[in-house]
C-alpha cells in the first residue's frame, strides 16, 4: 500500500474473526496486517468501541479477547473523538446525507489525513470530503 494514510471502519475489524464467510475473513485480516506493516492504518475510538459491541453481543467474542484486540489496535493510528470532530461530522451529515455516524467515521478520516476509507456501509468509489471510499469485499 503506497498511496498514503487508510482508514478501517468497524466492519473491516469485525470481519477479520467472523469465520462465516471465509473470503472477506481473509480480505479484512489483509488490510489489518497491512496496516500494521506500513504503520499507515488508521482507527478512531468509535471504531474501537463500536467493535467492542458488536463483537461481544453479536459475534459471540468473549469481552476480555474484544479487549485484548483493542489494545493491539491502538498501535495504529488512532483519531479521537472530539466535539470539533462530532461538529465536522454533522456538517458532513448535513452536506451529503451520511448517517451521522458514517459521517463521524469519515470525518475521523479526513482529520487522519487518509486517502482512502475501507467500508462496506459507504459507497464504492464515492469521494467525500477528499476521502475515496473502498469496498473491499466486492465480488466475494
Amino acid at each position: 500500500m503506497n498511496d498514503g494514510r487508510f482508514f478501517l471502519d468497524t466492519n473491516i475489524l469485525v470481519y477479520a474473526c467472523d469465520g462465516s464467510n471465509p473470503g472477506k475473513q481473509r480480505r479484512a485480516r489483509s488490510l489489518i496486517s497491512d496496516a500494521y506493516r506500513t504503520r499507515m492504518g488508521c482507527v478512531s475510538t468509535q471504531v474501537l468501541q463500536e467493535y467492542f459491541v458488536v463483537t461481544t453481543r453479536k459475534a459471540g467474542i468473549a469481552p476480555v479477547d474484544a479487549r485484548a484486540q483493542i489494545v493491539k489496535l491502538k498501535e495504529l493510528n488512532v483519531v479521537q473523538v472530539d466535539p470539533d470532530l462530532v461538529i465536522g461530522a454533522i456538517d458532513l451529515h448535513i452536506i451529503h446525507r451520511l448517517s451521522f455516524w458514517d459521517a463521524l467515521v469519515v470525518k475521523s478520516a479526513v482529520v487522519a489525513g487518509c486517502r482512502r476509507l475501507y467500508s462496506e456501509d459507504l459507497q464504492h468509489d464515492s469521494v467525500v470530503d477528499g476521502v475515496r471510499i473502498a469496498n473491499p469485499f466486492l465480488g466475494l
